[in-house]
């Protein structure tokens, strides 16, 4: 039903929108079309359209505006996530966790998370949503194959009715039924927005709502690896043939949230709402509802996990929170900008039931209410750039502390040197602290034996046109929490890994080093774009495990095709990361733990591409892991997890204007 709605939405937008003809395929993409102007300008008047009025807003109000070009950038991006996944290893179908080859560990959020952090890799939080400030009716569309009797479609459709009032409608679709047996995927992500400013610019608002739902089939991966997978014997190249561990088993991620911030100026200079207001004095106000669930079924029950209480399995985590802020902002052009806020947040995870084992009784919730305020600071002289900001919770167990600093300096137009530190303290994910499952080992409560994590870190980045782009970021981590598996020789042998994970936390301190290199060399219509990453652990027990080099190397050609009515882009992409124990995956939790006994890695990745742009469309075809049909299967995406075997996959970007 979702598919037929999505495919009755690309039929209107086709009805509803035309490409403008006149775009011509260069990189401004103008558009040459008029349009009357509105106000007390006469009707003849008329003002031209670029693509510089489609503009695109962040959560941190950064503005951009829509970018139709086609760059190698747009090929790394040209995935599932929409995002650049140079730091992470994707599994064998789409949709289903990425394995991560690097770490993100800075916090924006002084509250944990409901956890089940392998399925929210699509979930769309506040700060992933974007606002429009379009000119005319605009509309996103992009589709692209899958495994096997399913298709992934993300359309969107922004309009106005007046220049300050913008409102998106979008839904990110897709089905995946997957090479091996029992790992199906599909996903529904519901997106509508708004967005609007008075005429004298003193009553802003922006407001979003999301209905987001993620389901998968899961196996436990594969069960015979040895002699079903790394022996490639031609009976199993068909992947659908080897052996997992289960066939009855599915999580669920189903999340809905609300979200309102609106400000009003008690007094500002300019009167104009679309050009930036130096001095005023204004309240805002922010909004937020969530409700989240993650579920676990399975039919029978499966000593992979221990045993059980009772069958079927059905397990369900659930989080409600909601979020009050009161603010007030004030900017001058001197003294820069300063915001000052109070924050009430409420949370309630709670299970269904509640379990009396060996060790006591496991409550079915934790609820409460924090208090926090928070401060943040922008000021920009010249070159230089200053933004930072603080949260502190003066009520409440679950939260400490947040701050982050960044300045930066504009060497010249073309060299740009910043720095940042972060630093927080909060308790880790609600899943660390307290969970409930029919499965015995999956209950437990560690409010009181775990501690909160303190992260502090520090980053440097030289960003220049030139020499390329070099950051280098150390952090420390106290109280590191992770997941293991507490199973010994035999039970391992015996495939029960999965049975004893705990929640645990390090004692002693983790130190982290990032150092990450990006570079392009180009020469006429050749270029050469490299992504190299080096990371370094000091751990006194291996408790993070990353590979000590990533590399991703890609060369390509470009060219205008066909009188210039095409521009087209081929080439390949080498992808390497070194060997290391890569973390495993347990399917009950939807999340990773680490295992010290398998090394994975140290085998290349290859694609070949072909993609092209006409007029607004971009075209894009990939013959992906194209090497694995010559080269040894020991390519793994996490231990009993295959990476994919060599696929040929299309699909297209194409933005439509009234």
């Amino acid at each position: 039903m979702k598919f037929k709605l999505l495919f009755l939405f690309f039929i209107c937008s086709l009805g509803l929108y035309s490409q403008v003809d006149s775009i011509p395929a260069v990189a401004q993409d103008s558009l040459q079309k008029r349009i009357k102007k509105a106000g007390k300008k006469k009707e003849t008047d008329s003002v031209a359209i670029t693509i510089e009025d489609y503009k695109i807003i962040s959560y941190a109000r950064d503005t951009t505006y829509l970018d139709t070009t086609l760059s190698i950038q747009k090929e790394y991006k040209y995935n599932y996530l929409r995002k650049d996944n140079f730091e992470l290893m994707p599994f064998s179908n789409v949709g289903q966790p990425y394995n991560s080859l690097g770490h993100e560990y800075d916090r924006t959020s002084l509250y944990p998370a409901i956890g089940a952090t392998a399925k929210h890799f699509n979930y769309q939080e506040t700060q992933d949503i974007a606002y429009y400030n379009v000119a005319t009716p605009m509309t996103d569309l992009f589709f692209k194959t899958t495994f096997e009797q399913g298709q992934l479609l993300d359309a969107m459709l922004t309009f106005n009715t007046s220049r300050r009032f913008n409102v998106s409608i979008a839904y990110k679709g897709f089905r995946s039924l997957g090479k091996y047996q029992w790992s199906q995927v599909k996903s529904g992500n519901f997106r509508t927005t708004l967005n609007y400013v008075t005429e004298n610019g003193r009553y802003r608002i922006r407001a979003h709502w999301t209905s987001q739902e993620i389901e998968g089939e899961e196996n436990g991966g594969i069960s015979n690896k040895e002699l079903q997978f790394e022996s490639k014997d031609p009976e199993f190249s068909d992947r659908s043939r080897i052996d997992v561990f289960f066939t009855d088993a599915q999580n669920k991620l189903i999340g809905k949230r609300y979200y309102l911030d609106h400000q009003y100026r008690l007094f500002n200079k300019k009167s104009d709402s679309l050009s930036l207001i130096d001095n005023y004095l204004a309240l805002g106000h922010v909004f937020t509802y969530e409700s989240k669930n993650y579920q676990f079924g399975q039919t029978n029950e499966n000593p992979y996990f221990g045993e059980a209480f009772l069958t079927p399995i059905s397990d369900r985590a659930n989080l409600k929170t909601m979020y009050n802020e009161i603010n007030a902002e004030f900017s001058n052009k001197t003294l820069g900008v300063l915001k000052g806020l109070v924050g009430l947040y409420n949370y309630n995870y709670f299970f269904n039931s509640i379990v009396i084992n060996d060790t006591g009784e496991i409550p079915n919730k934790l609820q409460g209410d924090e208090i926090a305020l928070g401060a943040r600071y922008t000021k920009k002289i010249g070159g230089f750039e200053l933004d930072g900001g603080i949260s502190y919770a003066l009520t409440g167990s679950l939260t400490g502390n947040i701050f982050d600093a960044t300045a930066s300096f504009r060497i010249n137009p073309r060299n740009v040197l910043s720095a940042s530190i972060n630093s927080s303290s909060r308790m880790p994910d609600f899943n660390y602290l307290l969970y409930q499952s029919s499965y015995e080992n999956y209950n437990w409560l560690n409010t009181e034996r775990f501690e909160k994590e303190q992260i502090s870190s520090l980053e440097v980045n030289f960003d220049s046109q030139f020499w390329g782009q070099l950051s280098a970021k150390y952090t420390t981590t106290g109280n590191y929490t992770y997941f293991a598996s507490l199973a010994g020789e035999e039970q391992i042998e015996n495939n029960q890994e999965n049975a004893f994970i705990k929640p645990l936390q390090e004692e002693n301190s983790v130190d982290y080093l990032k150092v990450k290199y990006t570079k392009e060399f180009k020469y006429k219509k050749w270029a050469l774009a490299n992504t190299l990453m080096y990371q370094n652990v000091g751990q006194t027990n291996q408790v993070l495990n990353v590979p000590a080099f990533v590399t991703r190397n890609t060369l390509y050609f470009s060219s205008h095709v066909f009188k210039k009515a095409m521009f087209l882009q081929t080439g390949i992409t080498f992808k390497y990361f070194s060997t290391y124990t890569m973390d495993a995956y347990n399917p009950l939790l939807a999340e990773f733990y680490v295992q010290n006994r398998e090394e994975i890695g140290g085998y290349p990745l290859l694609d070949f591409f072909i993609n092209a742009k006409v007029k607004t469309a971009r075209i894009y075809l990939k013959a992906e892991h194209f090497n694995s049909s010559f080269m040894e299967n020991n390519f793994y995406s996490a231990p009993n997890y295959p990476y994919r075997d060599f696929v040929i996959r299309f699909g297209l970007v194409w933005n439509f204007f009234s």
